[in-house]
């Protein structure tokens, strides 16, 4: 009796971690959507409880960022800077390389490696034959590792070879805390990346119009083998809080719930990025209350007006004292360089609070030709700076020369004789 209750717990206990290994490797997005959340509701509540100061300790995330695409400033973040696991959000990567390296339209035959892939599916067996195209759907969509491991494949060679691509990809975009092992982002220790970089690879990517087009899709019908499959998009955000036009959702049990969302209103354009929320609630919770933070409590400003007004004003109260050595005249024309992105994401009751500090080199010396940088402006809020532009001079400025000597010697030769005689 003693031995046989030995074998049972013993038995139990190796089928336990067998299911629990098996559990942990195909850990995905799709358990994750299979938890229902009524995103409605969730809408609805969050927003009505969304205040004008966020605080870490209210966002359930490890780490998050709201990325404003317009002036590529951070707007709320929460440890974005730390290298964590990314989940299936990796495939904004996936997709991007094969977008901008590969034949849409080809068709491909699965291989049996890409078929017997775990964890969200697309659903394709050994040998199906299916468009890049609708593999790329499959991927961003239902979050396909299947589809992800085919694309791979194809592009890549093998899932090594694809790996070494996106990490050229991530140097290009000088993504320096940001590190690829895989197409799909099933859990490994060399695969991970930052909110921040994250924000910056989707602000990438979303400028490409195909793959804009497919994060933004709700409900598509991909062909394989020549019958159609329906496939709904993993966003929850998508369809249901005003704006959102994108961009992938994640889930391992080692990134924990992940969600990418792009959202506009007006001329605000976000990126927001949750990684390591512990639900699919607290995903979605933290997602709402941080979009429609930053849409509640910021605003643009134009760096060029508030550039050019501080430095009109610094000109009537100080250029008529600048003097530069050796130069023939006392009249300068200096200007301030414009920047080409003026515009700046700045919380509403700071707005006031931007100053102008601006700085002409003391040691300018004629001659000085056209458009030579003389001088700094530097915008600033909270002594941070937020932007920093040349001040030039707008033509010549000449230097003393024999003729400036022989006009200047005749526009004043009374005075001179008058003091050489008297």
């Amino acid at each position: 009796m003693r031995n046989f209750s030995k074998k049972f717990i013993y038995s139990f206990l190796c089928i336990y971690l067998i299911i629990s290994t098996f559990s942990f490797c195909l850990a995905d997005d799709y358990n994750e959507d299979n938890i229902a959340i009524d995103v409605s509701s969730e809408v609805t509540e969050t927003i009505a409880q969304t205040t004008e100061i966020l605080k870490d300790s209210s966002i359930n995330s490890r780490s998050c960022i709201v990325f404003d695409r317009n002036s590529h400033m951070t707007l709320y973040g929460k440890n974005e800077n730390k290298k964590v696991k990314m989940a299936s959000t990796t495939k904004i990567m996936t997709s991007i390389i094969i977008i901008e390296n590969c034949n849409l339209s080809e068709t491909i035959e699965i291989s049996k490696k890409a078929a017997g892939t775990g964890g969200s599916r697309l659903g394709l067996k050994t040998g199906d034959k299916i468009t890049i195209n609708d593999l790329l759907y499959g991927l961003m969509l239902c979050s396909g590792n299947d589809a992800a491991v085919a694309l791979a494949e194809y592009a890549g060679g093998d899932i090594q070879g694809f790996a070494d691509m996106m990490n050229k990809k991530a140097a290009e975009l000088e993504l320096t805390n940001t590190h690829f092992e895989s197409p799909h982002g099933l859990d490994s220790d060399g695969h991970y990346t930052t909110a921040y970089e994250l924000a910056l690879l989707s602000d990438y990517a979303l400028k490409n119009e195909t793959f804009s087009k497919i994060v933004a899709t709700q409900n598509y019908t991909v062909t394989i083998n020549g019958y159609p499959k329906n496939l709904s998009n993993t966003n929850e955000l998508l369809g249901y809080l005003n704006g959102v036009y994108g961009v992938k959702t994640g889930f391992t049990n080692g990134a924990n719930r992940c969600l990418v969302t792009a959202c506009k209103r007006g001329n605000m354009d976000i990126i927001c990025v949750v990684l390591g929320a512990d639900t699919k609630k607290f995903r979605t919770q933290d997602s709402i209350k941080l979009i429609e933070y930053a849409f509640k409590n910021f605003t643009y400003v134009n760096a060029n007006e508030i550039a050019s007004n501080a430095f009109e004003k610094w000109k009537v109260e100080n250029l008529e004292f600048l003097k530069i050595n050796k130069s023939s005249s006392n009249s300068f024309e200096f200007e301030v360089k414009t920047c080409e992105k003026p515009l700046l994401s700045i919380n509403i009751n700071e707005v006031n609070d931007i100053r102008a500090f601006i700085s002409i080199d003391p040691n300018l010396e004629a001659p000085i030709t056209s458009n030579t940088v003389v001088g700094k402006l530097t915008l600033t809020l909270d002594n941070q700076e937020l932007l920093s532009l040349d001040i030039i001079n707008a033509r010549d400025i000449n230097r003393k020369d024999i003729s400036y000597y022989i006009k200047y010697f005749f526009a004043n030769y009374s005075n001179i004789l008058e003091k050489i005689l008297y």
